[in-house]
């Protein structure tokens, strides 16, 4: 049964949920953002208790700053005491397990692949791998946006009666192809070739943090910790379609190893 639970970390008090099972494997989740445990429309929450019901000890928790948490938000940045503190209370509360998965979504699996050394895989989804502008969409994502375009009627259509300016078109793609590749995509790979951690990548085909996550995970520079994305059909960015919860669930499941 799911029980709440605290830890401290740094001299603060943070919350956290448990949903304990028999398994050795456990799960330990890393929200995104100022997103709570709970997450958008209860996403970890109910990726916890379903996958606990399969076997898997599922941790979530509020980083400093966030919801039950005391303290400053560090950022994703900062946040690796927060995971180590994290891994230690779970360990403590399910002293069975003999290996852990980190899940984390957005820049929570940012912060999971620049400290991935402590955990058995990681399962990152549409990581943030690119910091674009503040209220831009990542240049990958423009760059798509605008390949969709033109690989329509429909887009041809708006072109050629004006609903779509050329100027602007033109202007979109050409600021796109001139965006360089982020310090923070090197940072990532350099800290995933250095730990040596198996690394599953899950992605929402249409959402521009995902589509920006491809582009650079194809680059050379992933090149040695490259593994086949998996795709869910979503422009969702926290799987909030029909569907959507279903198909995370199963791609989860696909990377997990059995949890006995």
């Amino acid at each position: 049964m799911r029980r709440l639970t605290t830890f401290t970390c740094s001299g603060e008090t943070l919350g956290a949920s448990l949903d304990p099972a028999d398994g050795a494997v456990g799960v330990l989740m890393v929200t995104g953002g100022s997103q709570t445990r709970t997450g958008s429309h209860r996403i970890y929450e109910r990726l916890a208790k379903t996958l606990s019901e399969r076997g898997y000890p599922m941790f979530r928790f509020d980083r400093r700053g966030v919801g039950d948490s005391s303290g400053d938000d560090p950022g994703f940045r900062g946040s690796g005491p927060d995971i180590a503190a994290a891994l230690a209370a779970f360990r403590a509360e399910q002293p069975q397990l003999r290996a852990i998965a980190g899940f984390g979504l957005c820049d929570g699996a940012t912060a999971l692949a620049l400290d991935a050394k402590p955990f058995e895989r990681l399962i990152l989804v549409n990581p943030w791998l690119v910091e674009a502008d503040p209220g831009a969409p990542p240049p990958a994502a423009v760059r798509e946006h605008y390949r969709t375009q033109l690989a329509s009627r429909e887009g041809w259509k708006r072109l050629l009666t004006g609903d779509l300016s050329y100027g602007k078109l033109v202007g979109g793609v050409l600021r796109a192809a001139r965006a360089t590749r982020t310090r923070l995509a090197r940072q990532v790979a350099i800290a995933l070739k250095s730990s040596g951690t198996p690394v599953h990548l899950i992605l929402a085909r249409r959402d521009g943090t995902a589509i920006a996550a491809a582009e650079q995970w194809r680059s050379k520079r992933f090149a040695r910790v490259y593994s086949d994305p998996q795709f869910i059909e979503s422009d969702s960015h926290t799987f909030a379609r029909a569907g959507d919860a279903d198909a995370l669930l199963a791609a989860v499941l696909r990377v997990l190893p059995p949890p006995r």
